[in-house]
């Protein structure tokens, strides 16, 4: 599956960071959980709508998954449990609570493996970050997103990670705001739908 030209996207990047976009690849994970990540396939369309897999590269991989399918499922299992346990780190987080030994188990393991293709490489002016070649590497669309959760996890700016104030939705997102008052994951999603139940338990209280 490549996205074209033409094609909407199926995922929502209102996180404001990879790792909580990553995050919300499930909607509505507290009531009646609609899973995005459905099968490797989707799995490399985040990737490529995430920018982190170019076409050529989805291509390749969809190729290689096809051939050795036990393994492209292997990867999609490790995918969803990864994600729930940064989700799960973020949450603890938020919560001021301890996390969860076997989360913290889970995310560094993923981080060994996600390191061990990260290298430093020169730059016009000193040096920067870049991934090693993906080549056929069915997880290759993972190690960005851990990345980006142990560089947030490990930042001042933790304290700005929010979860989504709808009653059912628990996305996770960046306040950005100017006065860190934002509560919604979308004001044009979860926002305007909790205005429209307020408005409307307001009025059957009046009448």
């Amino acid at each position: 599956m490549v996205i074209t030209e033409t094609q909407t996207t199926i995922f929502e990047f209102t996180g404001n960071n990879l790792c909580l976009d990553f995050c919300n690849t499930i909607n509505d994970r507290r009531v009646n959980a609609q899973e995005l990540l459905t099968g490797y396939d989707r799995l490399l369309l985040w990737g490529q709508e995430a920018h982190i897999l170019t076409e050529e590269e989805v291509q390749r991989l969809d190729k290689e998954a096809k051939k050795h399918k036990r393994e492209a499922e292997r990867v999609l299992q490790q995918a969803l449990e990864l994600r729930e346990a940064i989700f799960r780190l973020f949450l603890a987080s938020i919560q001021d609570t301890s996390p969860e030994a076997v989360d913290l188990e889970t995310f560094n393991s993923a981080l060994t493996r996600a390191l061990s293709h990260n290298v430093i490489i020169p730059q016009e002016h000193g040096f920067g970050w870049a991934w090693l070649p993906k080549e056929d590497a069915l997880d290759s669309m993972l190690w960005p997103a851990v990345r980006a959760a142990a560089d947030l996890l490990t930042s001042e700016e933790l304290e700005d990670v929010r979860v989504c104030a709808s009653d059912n939705c628990s996305w996770l997102f960046m306040d950005t705001s100017k006065n860190h008052t934002r509560r919604w994951c979308d004001m044009k999603s979860c926002g305007n739908r909790a205005k429209a139940r307020k408005h409307y338990n307001q009025k059957k209280q009046a009448s």
